[in-house]
Order: C-alpha cells, then structure tokens, then sequence
C-alpha cells in the first residue's frame, strides 16, 4: 500500500513541479491514520499527504485555504488529487513541543525564548478563532457544526468508556448521568460563535524562522474561545509552570480584547469549566490509544494526566452540582495502577534486567544467572530493511533504518505487547527482591529488527522504572560495528 502511495504522490509532485522526485522519506505512523511524506529535488521539498477519510481531507484543504487567505499561519495546499491526495507546504520537524523539550532538557525552568513562542503562538490562535474565522464555510465540519451539549456527552461518554471502564473504575450510571447533564448543560450555555481548533497542543504547533504554524485544525468547529487555551497550557507532557499558566491566561484575555470585550473573570469561570471536559476527553483519548491501541505516548501520559485532574479538584471550585463525577475523579487519582511508577524503588533494587539482541542463525544467547534464561522474543515477522541495498551495511541504531522500521511495519505494535509483558514481570521482581531477568531479542542477522527492539525496551524501562538494564548486542559487538 505505501509503494502504491508514494507513486501516486510522485506522479502528483511531477505534474506540480514538472520535476521527478529523487528522494522520498516516510513519517512514521500516526493516530490518525493518515500517511505523510517528505518529497524532495535537490534542495526543494513539500509534504506528501494521503488520507483515506476524503470528509476529513475536504475539511482541512477548506480550512487551511480560508485560514492563509486571512493571515494565519498555515501550511500553503499545493496540490490536491481526488481529495485523498495533497500536497502542502514544508514546515520542518521542530514544533512547540520540541522546543519546550530541547530548551529545558527535563528541567522545570522555563526560558524566556520559550514563554514568548508561547505567547505568539497565543496570540495567532486569538486572530484565528475570532477575526480569521469570520466568514468560514463550516459545512466541511466532521460531526457536530458546533461543540453543542450532543459533542460535549460524545466527549464524556468517550472519557466513561474508554477510560473509566477500561480501568474497571466503577460507577453508578444514572448518577454520574445526571452530573454529565449538569456539566454539559453549562458548557453548551457558554457562546460558541467562534472557531475552535479541537486539538490546540504543542505537537500541532510548528516552529518556522521563530514564528508557529498551526496544523491538523481538521477537526475545528464552531465553539467557545476557552477549549483550546485549555488544551494549550495544560498539555499533559508539556509540564507548563502553574504560574506561567495564570500568566499566559491572563496573556490570552489581553489578546482576545483587541478584537471583542472580554469579562475577564467571566472567562475564568468558563476556562475553568472547559479544563475539566478538555481533561476527560483527553483521558478518553489515552484510555484508547494507549490501553487499547498499545500506543507507549499515550500511555505514558495518563500519570500526568492524573497530576491535572488533581491540581483541579484541589484548586478548582465551580458554582455546578456535580459532586458524583468529582468522587469519582478522586477515585480514579488514587488508582495505584494508574500512577507513575516509583523510580527510585526501581534504582534501589536488585534487579537486573540484561537485555540482549541475537541472529537466530546463531542461537538463542544463555543466561548466566542460573536461571535458565528468560524472555525470548522473535522480530523476524517484522518487515525486514535488510532486504533493502540501503539498508545492508547499516543496523538498528542508523537513523534511515529507524524511520524506516517506523514506518513501513507493524514493530510499534509489537513492542507494545512486549512492554505489556516484560513489565508485569519488573514490577513483580522489583516487589520480591529480585535479582535476575532476561530478555532476548531475534531476527535473521542480529542487525537490524532485534538491535532496534533491545534498545528500544532498554529506553522503556529506564525511563518507567529507573531499574539496572545492561544491554548487548551480540552480533554487532563482535562485528565491532561502529552505531
């Protein structure tokens, strides 16, 4: 299928730019089940699209043409093919998200570069939603025209089913019922003439020549102003200072009254209000994503999901009735399964995982610990590079391999049902004091699938359990291959 696309791309960039296109890079796989392609000759490259949903294709081609036709920020389309296939401007790698992550490097510090790439991106989505929307066809809207009481119950009922239920958190129905009504019914009061983005994160945020880019605003709809600043400054993975929160809503409130008046704690009350649905749909994406879907980002986000919804019950008091969902929000923060794993139990432990990856032309590699041995996965049902002469003489850790694992086979999903296994077994050794695990990874030549694994769960359970992983690749260490 992606052969299939990327001609159909290239026969689209050719007819463009009169052009062949020399090199073709496959992004990896996202949620939305749309491909992306980078395109490139010589030094010139665009972004190669195609969506099998032509309703959600339609919207976004509208959307963005009106959006750069008023000033905002966007990717220019190019060219579009049968609504499944677009291309559209290049805006690079670098978004919000990796700014806030490489200017901080984990550190609770926020640099002024990045509070005022903040603010500017604030300040486009004020002129987008209020000034730039005016005159919008919405009739390309997927779903709901509008965030109405019926969009508001999907999001809750999404939160209730994917999220609570899939953690077995139990609840009386008809009552948690009446307190989504009590909410929903608020929230829907609350006017909504303005366009809402729907997924306003750091991640749908590019950073070109120091200014932001908006992306992926397909799913936009009418709406009140509120949600996407929520769904800005309390990004879960973001990790914004609660101060610099207050700051950059105040920072909004100021940008917003140059174009309409603004009750100042009005708005509060409602960005408050728009927090909480904006946190309960978001759980409902995780508890999907990543309960169901195995994806590790989003699984790796619920504990600081959780960290939100109780900064809000503790700081947050609407003058709403709903005192059944806040019991059960408590409920779910005091969940253990549901927390951040203790990192400095993982550290003072024992345990030891030894992670290693292997050609099954050589053989399973032997435990030394007397334990007989553990964990041996197979990757050779992987979609193999080797096959491919530019991949041969490189292995798992050269990057062209990485992105292609990434985005031509399923080892994503595969290594999510390993971390699903391999860390039941760490956090029952970590409990009983044990000092010994395995875990072997396979294929073909110990070159490229298995190398990726091993290093990849090494990352994971670093990262979740701060636990001792010695890793060795068995083949590529005696092949003193240089990674």
């Amino acid at each position: 299928m992606s052969e299939q696309i990327i001609l159909k791309l290239k026969d689209l960039y050719q007819k463009t730019f009169n052009q062949e296109v020399q090199k073709v890079y496959a992004f990896p796989h996202t949620a939305s089940g749309r491909r992306y392609f980078r395109l490139s000759h010589d030094e010139h490259t665009v972004i190669g699209v195609y969506g099998d949903n032509t309703a959600e294709n339609k919207a976004f081609l509208s959307f963005s043409q009106h959006f750069k036709d008023k000033g905002i920020n966007v990717p220019t389309i190019i060219a579009q093919e049968e609504n499944t296939y677009y291309l559209q401007e290049d805006l690079g790698d670098e978004s919000l998200m990796s700014w806030n992550q490489k200017l901080r490097k984990g550190q609770e510090a926020f640099p002024s570069a990045l509070q005022l790439l903040y603010q500017k991106s604030i300040s486009q989505l004020c002129k987008m939603q209020i000034e730039a929307a005016k005159g919008l066809d919405y009739s390309y809207v997927l779903g709901r025209e509008r965030f109405d009481v019926t969009a508001i119950q999907w999001d809750l009922n999404y939160f209730k089913y994917y999220f609570l239920n899939m953690n077995d958190i139990h609840y009386d129905e008809n009552t948690l019922q009446e307190d989504f009504n009590t909410l929903s019914s608020y929230l829907a009061s609350i006017k909504s003439d303005f366009f809402m983005f729907r997924d306003f994160q750091s991640r749908n945020i590019m950073i070109v020549n120091d200014e932001p880019y908006f992306i992926d605003y397909q799913g936009g709809r009418k709406g009140a102003l509120a949600y996407d600043l929520a769904s800005l400054l309390y990004q879960a993975k973001a990790n914004i200072p609660q101060s610099l929160r207050d700051e950059l809503l105040d920072y909004y409130i100021n940008e917003a009254q140059k174009y309409i008046p603004i009750n100042e704690q009005g708005f509060k009350n409602e960005f408050y209000a728009f927090l909480l649905i904006r946190f309960l749909q978001t759980l409902g994406a995780y508890g999907r994503r990543g309960l169901i879907e195995k994806m590790t980002y989003f699984i790796q986000s619920i504990p600081l999901a959780l960290k939100n919804i109780e900064w809000w019950l503790q700081n947050v008091d609407l003058d709403l009735n709903i005192d059944y969902l806040k019991s059960i929000l408590h409920k779910m923060c005091q969940n253990e399964k549901l927390k951040t794993f203790d990192k400095n139990k993982g550290a003072a432990s024992p345990l030891v995982v030894k992670v290693r990856s292997f050609s099954y032309k050589e053989g399973i590699p032997q435990d030394d610990s007397g334990n007989g041995g553990g964990y041996v996965f197979d990757c050779r049902s992987i979609h193999n590079p080797g096959r491919y002469a530019p991949y041969k003489k490189q292995t798992g850790r050269d990057q062209a391999v990485k992105d292609f694992l990434l985005a031509e086979s399923h080892i994503q999903a595969f290594l999510q049902e390993v971390y699903h296994l391999v860390d039941a077994s760490v956090e029952n050794y970590i409990e009983r004091n044990f000092e010994s695990l395995m875990v072997s990874f396979g294929c073909t030549g110990g070159q490229h699938r298995s190398v990726f694994c091993a290093d990849a769960l090494t990352r994971h359970l670093q990262e979740k359990f701060g636990v001792n992983v010695q890793l060795k690749h068995i083949v590529q260490e005696r092949k003193n291959w240089v990674n």
